[in-house]
């Protein structure tokens, strides 16, 4: 199959292209830059220049390539996982969301191309009993961050499911993490814990839902042949903050997490912050591990 990747160069972009030349997938990869080209080429990909925000090269690039195929992994995120700079970031990366998403649609449209996979969301699901599943409700509602991140997903989705001509599949990722992600030891997560910056907030009762960057690639490939529809892409055990993040301060070596509450929280690092640690709902990947034969590997800080 020849597969279209956007977002080629992001934390997924590198294992997802291992694992599509690993299944005999031609691969092209959607970049801007000479830089990004190299990188593709080195890792086996063919690059294709053209611009998530340029409607024109998008469809130009399409063309081109004539996919079986589209995936898209497109994000604007910041470098550093901090409350400012993911405030800085968030109106570029809703527009490279958003936009891109739409130019995708209409290339794909207009080259015959029907097999749509998007990145979408399985962390920010609205509060609620037990795990959330894909028939459940995004946080569209919560703090403002939250909600401005999931409405991008709801858009995302909404867009994508609509669009006629074009069998979509959601991939509601879990936050990810290894090699290339903010959660690893080396990452921009470890050396927050290493420095006590990440609080468990008041009880820390909000559930996270992880899943390890290589697992989300490889499942992202087997999504090029499943039925349409949702799917959660979270480990098999979300966990409270309190537990993964103890867990995982012990993993790199970090002292025992601070502990603060919801008031002092909010004063120092906003509304959003508290959200994530004490209103967070897991997802399950009932559907997932049934239909896509989905198996994740545990958590590897509660492992250790």
């Amino acid at each position: 199959m020849r597969v279209l990747l956007a977002g080629a160069t992001g934390a997924i972009g590198r294992p997802l292209i291992r694992g599509l030349k690993q299944q005999g997938h031609s691969v092209f990869g959607l970049v801007r830059s000479a830089e990004s080209t190299r990188i593709l080429n080195e890792i086996g990909a063919e690059a294709v220049i053209g611009d998530a925000l340029d409607a024109p090269s998008l469809r130009a690039a399409i063309a081109r390539v004539r996919p079986d195929a589209v995936i898209n992994e497109l994000t604007s995120l910041p470098r550093h996982y901090t409350a400012a700079e993911m405030k800085a970031a968030a109106e570029r990366d809703s527009k490279v969301r958003r936009e891109g998403n739409v130019h995708l649609l209409a290339g794909m449209r207009e080259s015959g191309v029907r097999r749509y996979v998007v990145q979408s969301s399985g962390f920010w699901y609205a509060p609620g009993p037990g795990l959330a599943d894909e028939s459940s409700s995004l946080a569209v509602d919560a703090s403002p961050g939250v909600a401005a991140g999931s409405r991008i997903y709801v858009d995302l989705e909404s867009t994508a499911f609509r669009t006629s001509e074009i069998d979509c599949v959601a991939m509601r990722y879990g936050f990810f993490y290894g090699p290339g992600t903010w959660y690893t030891n080396a990452g921009d997560m470890g050396e927050q814990v290493r420095r006590q910056q990440v609080p468990i907030i008041g009880a820390g009762q909000g559930v996270a839902s992880f899943v390890h960057i290589e697992d989300a690639a490889s499942v992202t490939v087997t999504a090029l042949e499943c039925a349409p529809g949702p799917y959660n892409i979270v480990d098999d055990n979300p966990s409270q903050q309190r537990v993964w993040l103890r867990a995982f301060a012990r993993a790199c070596g970090a002292p025992e997490p601070i502990q603060i509450t919801e008031q002092e929280a909010l004063a120092t690092s906003g509304a959003d912050s508290v959200y994530y640690a004490t209103r967070l709902r897991g997802a399950s990947n009932e559907k997932a591990r049934h239909e896509l034969n989905f198996r994740p590997r545990p958590l590897e800080w509660l492992q250790s």
